[in-house]
């Protein structure tokens, strides 16, 4: 959500922001409606002071007998009661269509954000870790998948496409994988493990930018709630409404979550394997700060989900996000992009995202400096610390063997009983 305030002081700046992600220029529209519903309001206001000062002076004129005063005054305060409430109303429908058009608009770009129409303009950071060599021709993960335990025609049978049935050792590893993921993130970076529902309000999808705009990505159930794409809804909505204190930021919170996405927007893309379903686990990452502590933040997060690919030993590159690239609420984005040797590519496995106040606005969520008796927004971040599925996809493909196993990489092996290789069915 933006804030009106800097809009009307910096219209040319809000507008070349919108215009780096591709959208036309609102400035001039948004401070019209809103130079209106202000008008409105002060309009109301005064009607208000006024019906409230002419009540009193009724008695008053009462009292000294001047009837003609008082039936005056009288008339004036029905007239008032007769028309604030219109213009109550319209000031009020003023203000919801401000809030709308503000909530339809994404977040800004930061400076060093790369700019580009789509994925083509992201810019590389760093590429970290070998690619194997090996003396045999390497499989794509849907081919290696069924003999290890990826399910894709009974996953079809029960739900249809882009669910998938896992057992036996994929099964196995992605247990292994869950519980991995959340280890580093709470034991070594310090991450709360929070459980949260899978199914919330509208208002929490408002919070974090899932509605209005992105309603057809999402699952809604008959009561009205949605299964979340992300925990990341559910974990930046544990500050929403909320004043915290400046010594009780950061926060940071990570969960394990089923999550469920409609994929709307990606009609005949990865059709086949494991790549993109409706259902899939991910241990997410959030974190809730002081402004001036979001840029470290983004960095630490980031590396975070690096050390991640560090200890599994798998090859992956840094990616900075271009305009055209980023998501809705993000207001600068690094993509991991692991190396996917069936596949011959480099495939998200990570993002990581600054928010700024962008979703604090949507939350109100804000918190009290220690030096200052105002309140301020907070920063939120968010990012993949670990999405199992598409791990289970690298680990196939970058340690597959030529006899058809695959191999187990070293951290796993522990919460895999010391196994150190997965054999076909």
């Amino acid at each position: 959500m933006h804030d009106i305030r800097f809009i009307r002081d910096h219209p040319e700046a809000f507008d070349a922001g919108l215009a780096l992600r591709g959208i036309g220029p609102h400035a001039a529209s948004l401070i019209t409606l809103d130079e209106r519903r202000r008008a409105l309001t002060t309009q109301v206001q005064a009607g208000q002071a006024r019906r409230n000062d002419a009540s009193k002076a009724i008695g008053a004129a009462k009292a000294r007998g001047d009837g003609a005063a008082a039936a005056a005054l009288m008339e004036e305060v029905s007239i008032l009661k007769d028309t604030l409430p219109a213009l109550d109303a319209e000031e009020k429908a003023l203000g919801e269509a401000l809030h709308a058009q503000l909530a339809a608009l994404p977040n800004l770009p930061l400076g060093d954000v790369p700019h580009g129409a789509d994925e083509g303009g992201n810019v590389l950071v760093h590429e970290r870790g070998g690619r194997r060599a090996v003396d045999f021709e390497v499989r794509e993960h849907d081919v290696i998948g069924p003999a290890m335990g990826l399910d894709f025609e009974t996953g079809a049978l029960l739900s249809g496409a882009r669910f998938t049935v896992v057992r036996g050792a994929a099964a196995r590893l992605n247990r292994a994988l869950g519980q991995f993921g959340l280890d580093i993130l709470t034991r070594t970076h310090g991450y709360e493990e929070i459980v949260p529902p899978v199914m919330v309000r509208s208002e929490t999808m408002f919070g974090t930018g899932q509605l209005p705009k992105f309603a057809e990505d999402s699952f809604q159930t008959t009561d009205g709630r949605w299964l979340i794409p992300t925990a990341e809804v559910s974990l930046t909505n544990i500050v929403r409404e909320r004043i915290l204190a400046s010594e009780e930021l950061p926060l940071r919170f990570t969960a394990l979550t089923q999550c469920f996405r409609s994929e709307a927007g990606a009609a005949g893309r990865d059709t086949r394997g494991f790549i993109r379903q409706h259902q899939f686990e991910k241990a997410e990452m959030v974190s809730i700060v002081r402004p001036e502590d979001s840029e470290a933040e983004h960095e630490r997060m980031t590396a975070c989900a690096e050390d991640i690919l560090d200890r599994l030993e798998l090859p992956y590159r840094r990616m900075k996000l271009c305009t055209g690239d980023m998501g809705f609420t993000a207001a600068r984005t690094y993509d991991l992009e692991v190396w996917l040797p069936g596949q011959g590519r480099y495939r998200e496995i990570s993002s990581c995202s600054t928010c700024l106040d962008f979703q604090a606005r949507r939350m109100n969520t804000r918190y009290r400096p220690a030096d200052d008796k105002n309140t301020r927004f907070v920063h939120t971040l968010n990012g993949s610390g670990l999405v199992v599925g598409r791990m289970i996809v690298a680990i196939f493909e970058n340690y597959q063997q030529a006899g058809g196993s695959v191999a187990v990489p070293t951290a796993l092996q522990p919460y895999l009983g010391g196994l150190n290789r997965l054999e076909p069915a």
